[in-house]
């Protein structure tokens, strides 16, 4: 979950470095087309089958995946790489809101306060570091945080059908790609360069690699210790962004990162045990 943490956070930072040559769409369009070849790649090399008996599954993921995913680039190009993705890693809250809800549970206390907390800290975050004409965007960021939500629980559920972490990953890549393919179609394509296909590969292989460390990792490993570490993705997107773009926020800034984070861990340490 580390090593996907990285990867993410790499990812992203190739988003921001590529959106001054192409839009928000194209980059969810090369992320996944390279994704998919990758991973096609990947399976036909190992004969990995990719028949699969759970298509409804794999599409619904495939949407709340690529609603996510478009809703988070477009979040990357207009705000701070680390407000960005904190906005993103709202999710965990979605998840411990959505699973009480659908086991029917009471909203006890400790829940509670982690959402009242993570939205808290949403509010800090947002106020002093968008400015004008950026609140939009941040509500974008945190819609992509609950889709990436239901996007869990779909996978949560594939794996517990027994699909495979590459099988998964597959069937959301070629779904991301032929829906924002068509995407494109209306909107059109910026012309791709060999100077700019660097930053493609970059995003189409760091997300993908990401992508198969975080799935593993989630049907391999304790599924609180693995949500825990995938807020490391904050921590390297924040050192991203200072390191590589020059980006540094308030300190009000930095206490809403925390804060959200800490809403997660605790949202996560509180949500209802049995599946949703």
């Amino acid at each position: 979950m580390v090593v996907a943490g990285a990867l993410f956070g790499l990812m992203a930072l190739f988003v921001k470095l590529g959106a001054d040559h192409f839009s928000s769409a194209e980059l969810v369009f090369y992320r996944s087309l390279l994704g998919l070849l990758v991973i096609g790649a990947i399976a036909r090399g190992q004969g990995l089958p990719l028949a699969t008996r759970h298509l409804k599954g794999h599409l619904w993921r495939g949407v709340s995946g690529l609603a996510s995913l478009a809703s988070y680039f477009y979040c990357i190009t207009v705000l701070p790489l680390a407000t960005a993705v904190t906005l993103n890693y709202t999710s965990p809250l979605f998840v411990a809101l959505l699973t009480t809800l659908l086991l029917r549970e009471r909203l006890h206390w400790p829940l509670g306060v982690a959402v009242a907390l993570g939205f808290a800290g949403v509010v800090v975050l947002l106020k002093p570091t968008l400015q004008e004409g950026q609140f939009a965007a941040g509500l974008l960021g945190l819609t992509s945080g609950f889709f990436a939500c239901v996007a869990y629980l779909n996978v949560r559920q594939l794996g517990r059908l027994g699909e495979p972490d590459w099988r998964v990953v597959f069937y959301f890549t070629l779904v991301s790609t032929a829906l924002s393919g068509l995407w494109l179609l209306h909107q059109g394509f910026h012309a791709l360069t060999l100077e700019r296909a660097p930053l493609l590969l970059g995003l189409g292989v760091s997300a993908t690699l990401a992508q198969l460390a975080l799935t593993r990792a989630y049907r391999t490993g304790a599924t609180l210790v693995v949500s825990s570490l995938s807020y490391s993705t904050v921590v390297f997107s924040s050192l991203f962004g200072v390191l590589f773009l020059g980006e540094f926020l308030p300190p009000s800034g930095w206490l809403a990162v925390g804060l959200i984070v800490a809403a997660g861990l605790l949202g996560m340490r509180s949500a209802p045990v049995r599946s949703a």
